[in-house]
């Protein structure tokens, strides 16, 4: 469950600073490679916290086992770093459960709907950082995207956790989905996401009549890309996801916030942190556009002909 690097071992010396990234589903070998962490880490050093000079930094990963959240974010307070870094509800949930001191910046839909910031403008606690969505619209602009691609359709599927469903994204899906008279069957994932639990959620036959599937804003399906793409081709629908990395790896399109750009923002946030300020203080920063990315070959795939207009509205294209 817990897995940390060996410079969590070092010891800081007295100019140095210490931070923990906590990422739910990473492993830490991602943690150390993965172009979203590289954005975060080469920013906080421009700005003048350099890992291995005067920033000590401990990875931990949860694997995506989100029963085990509560746990990890009590090791991470017990070792005690001057801040966190972490992203996704449950997680930023558990780490904020754990400690009321250590300042935490996240990359989270909306805190406020999370209940983890007063206002977006003045958090009011020890958690700030960088939303990546817009709430309800974000969704329907989604479902909009798959109503373009299929016209008639009248029956969504849901891709989530059990946790995801009965959270607040699952009640704004649920919420735009009826504004396009649109039914909703959660394809449940359960509590742990691994590659047995997709094959298992794709197996059950509550949604084989769905007409499009929407694939929930957890960040845990970034460590499963390939199972997540390969069984969602494999029953001819199509799919909108929240990452664009889950487009590089064969899915049909995604509508999202550029996550290099949200990281560097994180780094200018922990920059404020560490230079004293009170995360209470530290507005949440906000996405100004979204981006769509669309894959041709996935559409061929699925026997899908996508409308010239997605095609002309798209950022980008891969063929």
């Amino acid at each position: 469950m817990l897995l940390l690097t060996r410079a969590s071992r070092a010891q800081p010396s007295a100019n140095q600073r210490r931070i923990a990234i906590v990422a739910p589903w990473h492993s830490i070998e991602e943690l150390t490679r993965n172009p979203v962490y590289r954005a975060f880490l080469d920013e906080l050093a421009r700005l003048g916290f350099v890992e291995g000079e005067n920033l000590i930094v401990n990875r931990y990963s949860g694997d995506g086992k989100l029963d085990s959240y509560p746990e990890l974010a009590r090791t991470v307070v017990k070792d005690n770093p001057e801040a966190i870094l972490t992203g996704a509800g449950p997680m930023t949930l558990a780490l904020k459960s754990a400690t009321q001191s250590i300042p935490i910046v996240t990359i989270i839909g909306d805190p406020v709907v999370w209940g983890l910031a007063e206002t977006l403008a003045r958090p009011g606690a020890n958690v700030t950082g960088v939303t990546v969505d817009a709430g309800i619209e974000l969704h329907g602009k989604r479902l909009e995207l798959l109503r373009e691609t299929r016209p008639g359709a009248s029956r969504l599927a849901y891709l989530a956790s059990s946790s995801a469903w009965k959270q607040p994204q699952g009640a704004m899906v649920r919420e735009a989905a009826q504004s396009f008279k649109l039914s909703v069957a959660h394809v449940d994932l359960g509590s742990n996401l691994n590659d047995a639990s997709y094959e298992a959620a794709f197996a059950s036959t509550s949604w084989t009549n769905s007409d499009v599937l929407l694939v929930s804003d957890e960040p845990e399906h970034l460590s499963h890309s390939g199972t997540l793409v390969s069984l969602t081709t494999s029953v001819r629908v199509p799919a909108c996801y929240p990452f664009r990395d889950l487009v590089v790896a064969g899915g049909l399109m995604a509508y999202y916030r550029d996550l290099i750009d949200a990281f560097r923002q994180l780094a200018a946030q922990m920059k404020q942190v560490l230079t004293g300020q009170n995360p209470a203080e530290i507005p949440f920063r906000q996405p100004t556009n979204f981006r769509l990315s669309i894959n041709t070959k996935a559409a061929l795939k699925i026997g899908l002909i996508l409308p010239q207009a997605i095609l002309v509205s798209a950022d980008e294209v891969i063929e």
